[in-house]
């Protein structure tokens, strides 16, 4: 709490207010009341005023802030009638977080920052006219979705569109490194260059030779896998986006790496320094084989990449994601180095880790692998663990040879996230896929990342986007529908339903009008129609979830099974639709609960500057019983609600643990287990009540 007699503005007291000085709900309504008063004492004595939208656009284009390009594939009329309809809808932002957070880090400001130059209305138009490149009628389809917040386009979209000097519209990137001092170096390069531009990169480490291994035939000369990630911990403190925030990476390694001991060691607390990975995060791949030898209490064996490689001819990133196929074999073949270890102790040390820092991400690469419809290898996943797309590893020359380059396929992630509540109380499903596919193919089209070629060359091919979803706590909260109750469970299973099957038409529409099909389409199971496979409509039974979809059109077994044809004769444009992101940032913009997952807080604890700010879950006052936070909810049904939406979502989930500090590591390798049975694709940070790791800082301002 603020004492009122200091210098604070009058907003910044009354969202305070929200509590009393022990920390209890007080009065919700100044929340309301905060919002109201940051408008009328901020943002409209800062905000540039306009005689007319003409002189609005004029100032903006002619001073630099604004591209002139787009506007011109319109008239002034058709501008008129995008931004007149944003205004109608007199939107007004329901929480002081909300509105704080879109005009304080998004909203575009004069060079000084002393003006505002734009409202929420005008952000939104500007993107629905940008992304909808001169097409005045799904520009139209694009603000009202936009206005209505059925979806928000991800933060650096939503920041940077239209701007006539801005950042990338894309902030996540997936990389593979090679095994060699040139593909260390370049790897490293592209992650700073990535990171200059406020992406957070994820690395893959597996190729790499481990600690010992030979070097050009000199034994014992390799650093291993650690030396190069205490590289990129450097490398992403020191590319720390002009200063404004760290940079972000990750690095992932497949379990029955030699260096996977060392790997995960580096984030516990009282690590040397020299080791100590003090920014990077760390993610494990870990295939059913590792659970299937600490299940049966034997020995494991971790394998040199470096022997592997000589012996097979494959990256061992690669082979690993197979490990059962060569395992016995490996362990039989004197010639492939390798070492004990007991996979309890493993993953006992994994449960100790994570309580202690939050890390190491985990990723079940069979599961993801085994319902993969591409069926191309998925080996790794991004910073907040929901990318799940495969790669090809690029093996890089010597400066003065670059024809020889052999650039592989990376990835770029092209994310938006519909708010659950809206769309429902809207009855804008449809729409509002078919609007956020539209704009994340707009993001996907323009974005040219040709200095990272592999980045370019995954983008071209594959036009791979992730749609995801926001607000559900909030939205079964206000219908009075406990978290992973019976209505729950169903609620998300017809309504992701719904949600893949619009994605997937819209998909094939768009294969269908250009003739443009995702590479080696005709590999996957949607060519072959195995995809769609005991998918098919899916309806609500109980009373309670049958209302709530009244006047919400469910695609029949009918509809699925044209979808089929369609998609087995057209193609899909799009290789990968689906992906649940976080949400931390755009949350509070779109006055939403967070990704799937239940919140945290009941009101919500964030500091800016030298004061506080709190942030309510939706409709609290009315709700308050149907609310558990993250850390007091039964884990066993938070990993329910997000493997029944799992199954529906090609990609992952970003999903974190909440735990309290009195579960035991041996508890939480029962999570881990129980997910993995379940189905779960990747988990994210393991949080406790002590600890406080900020959300992905790649999505994040």
């Amino acid at each position: 709490m603020i004492n009122e007699n200091t210098n604070i503005s009058p907003w910044i007291l009354l969202n305070n207010q929200v509590i009393d000085g022990e920390g209890n709900i007080k009065d919700l309504s100044k929340d309301k009341e905060a919002a109201r008063s940051y408008f009328l004492n901020e943002v409209n004595k800062k905000t540039r005023f306009f005689h007319s939208l003409e002189e609005k656009i004029e100032y903006l284009t002619e001073n630099e802030y604004i591209e002139k390009e787009f506007l011109e594939k319109y008239s002034m009329e058709e501008i008129k009638q995008v931004f007149e309809y944003a205004y109608a809808k007199k939107f007004r932002f329901p929480t002081y977080m909300g509105a704080f957070k879109f005009y304080n880090d998004y909203a575009l400001k004069s060079k000084d920052h002393a003006e505002i130059l734009e409202r929420y209305e005008d952000r939104l138009s500007f993107i629905a006219l940008y992304h909808a490149d001169g097409n005045i009628e799904k520009a139209m389809e694009l603000i009202k979705r936009l206005i209505a917040q059925d979806f928000t386009p991800a933060t650096p979209t939503l920041l940077n569109t239209a701007k006539k000097h801005r950042g990338e519209f894309v902030s996540c990137f997936l990389l593979e490194i090679n095994d060699s001092l040139n593909d260390i170096a370049r790897g490293s390069e592209f992650a700073m260059q990535l990171s200059k531009i406020g992406g957070g990169v994820s690395l893959h480490l597996s190729n790499l030779r481990a600690k010992g291994e030979t070097i050009k035939g000199h034994p014992n000369a390799a650093k291993g896998v650690v030396g190069v990630a205490k590289l990129l911990d450097n490398a992403f403190r020191y590319a720390d986006q002009m200063g404004q925030r760290q940079g972000a990476g990750a690095a992932y390694l497949n379990i029955f790496h030699a260096d996977i001991e060392d790997f995960i060691y580096t984030k516990k607390l009282n690590a040397d320094d020299d080791i100590r990975l003090k920014t990077l995060s760390l993610g494990v791949v870990i295939p059913d084989k590792f659970l299937e030898l600490a299940k049966e209490d034997k020995d494991m064996y971790l394998f040199y990449p470096k022997t592997v490689y000589d012996e097979y001819k494959i990256p061992f990133g690669d082979l690993a994601i197979h490990i059962d196929k060569y395992y016995d074999e490996m362990v039989e073949n004197p010639r492939i180095r390798k070492k004990k270890a007991n996979p309890r102790k493993l993953l006992e040390m994994i449960a100790q880790v994570q309580g202690e820092s939050g890390y190491p991400y985990i990723m079940y690469a069979d599961n993801v692998n085994n319902s993969n419809p591409l069926n191309r290898d998925v080996k790794f996943s991004n910073l907040c663990t929901e990318i799940l797309q495969p790669s090809v590893v690029s093996t890089y020359a010597d400066y003065d040879k670059r024809d020889l380059d052999e650039i592989g396929q990376d990835i770029s992630c092209n994310l938006a996230s519909g708010h659950m509540a809206n769309m429902m109380n809207n009855k804008s499903i449809k729409e509002t896929v078919f609007a956020a596919m539209d704009i994340m193919n707009s993001v996907s089209e323009k974005t040219n990342l040709s200095y990272i070629p592999s980045i370019a060359k995954g983008n071209n091919l594959m036009r791979s986007v992730g749609f995801g979803i926001m607000g559900h706590h909030g939205y079964i909260a206000e219908k009075k529908i406990y978290f992973g109750s019976k209505e729950d469970l169903e609620l998300i299973d017809v309504f992701f339903n719904i949600v893949n099957y619009w994605s997937l038409v819209h998909s094939m529409n768009k294969a269908k009008e250009t003739g443009l099909k995702f590479d080696k389409f005709e590999e996957s199971d949607y060519a072959s129609g195995k995809y769609f496979e005991n998918r098919g409509e899916i309806l609500p039974n109980t009373e309670k979830v049958k209302e709530l979809f009244e006047g919400i059109y469910i695609p029949t077994d009918e509809d699925w099974k044209n979808l089929k044809e369609d998609v087995m004769k057209y193609g899909l444009y799009n290789s990968n639709r689906l992906a649940v992101a976080p949400n931390g940032s755009s949350g509070y913009v779109m006055s939403a609960t967070p990704s799937i997952t239940p919140i945290k807080q009941l009101i919500e604890e964030r500091t800016y500057g030298n004061s506080k700010s709190y942030f309510p879950a939706p409709a609290l006052d009315k709700s308050l019983h149907y609310y558990t936070t993250a850390y007091e909810m039964n884990k066993y049904k938070i990993i329910d609600v997000i493997a029944t939406a799992q199954k529906h979502v090609d990609q992952g989930i970003s999903f974190e643990l909440c735990i309290t500090s009195d579960l035991t590591t041996r508890d939480l390798q029962r999570f881990y287990l129980y997910a993995h049975y379940q189905g779960i694709k990747t988990l994210y940070y393991t949080r406790t009540q002590k600890l406080k790791v900020t959300e992905c800082e790649a999505c994040s301002i």
